[in-house]
């Protein structure tokens, strides 16, 4: 199973349903409260001038409605997972985290 599978799974667990969404196309229409992430880059550890173990950072987006949901604290319990910032729009709460798995 691939790391983003499992990563997935993770995102599925925490939310409680499937509506986990990879890189969604714009056209999709998503089920609220969901969990929206992407691959934004990938940092290499270097020795002897050469990549040996590389990171994939992914940004995380919490969408929900509840104002008050535990959603968001149980992304940013997530090993190397950092709270950016929190908007709103549309009437849904947006919380956006960088997560390296």
């Amino acid at each position: 199973m691939s790391r983003r599978i499992e990563l997935q799974t993770i995102f599925e667990g925490i939310l409680g349903s499937e509506n986990v969404y990879f890189q969604p196309p714009e056209n999709l229409k998503m089920k609220y409260d969901c969990i929206v992430y992407e691959r934004s880059r990938i940092d290499a550890d270097h020795a002897d001038n050469a990549p040996y173990h590389l990171h994939d950072r992914y940004q995380v987006t919490a969408i929900y409605k509840n104002p008050d949901s535990e959603l968001p604290h149980k992304i940013a319990m997530l090993p190397m997972c950092s709270h950016e910032r929190h908007f709103t729009a549309d009437n849904l709460n947006h919380d956006v985290f960088n997560l390296y798995y």
